[in-house]
């Protein structure tokens, strides 16, 4: 299992829009990806997980930690820290 970091860009947090393109792309890899707060982070959820991942209530510039295991994780977890760390 790896592990990458990655600070929340978004203004709103992952909450609803952000959150919800998050799990979106989350779903989209070919690995399974939790996330946790850096805060709390024996309290992890999958990432694709609309519901889990807004129930983290992770704020605007908050550290979270994503975490895959397999061949393509390294990869899912690099798109997935690009996304939060953009905004988008």
């Amino acid at each position: 299992m790896i592990e990458r970091t990655a600070v929340i860009a978004a203004a709103a947090g992952l909450h609803a829009r952000p959150a919800a393109a998050f799990a979106y792309a989350a779903a989209a890899q070919p690995v399974l990806v939790e996330i946790a707060r850096t805060a709390a982070p024996e309290r992890s959820v999958q990432a694709d997980s609309l519901l889990g991942v807004m129930s983290l209530n992770a704020s605007h510039g908050e550290t979270v930690v994503l975490r895959a295991g397999g061949a393509q994780a390294e990869n899912a977890l690099e798109e997935l820290v690009r996304l939060l760390e953009s905004g988008s």
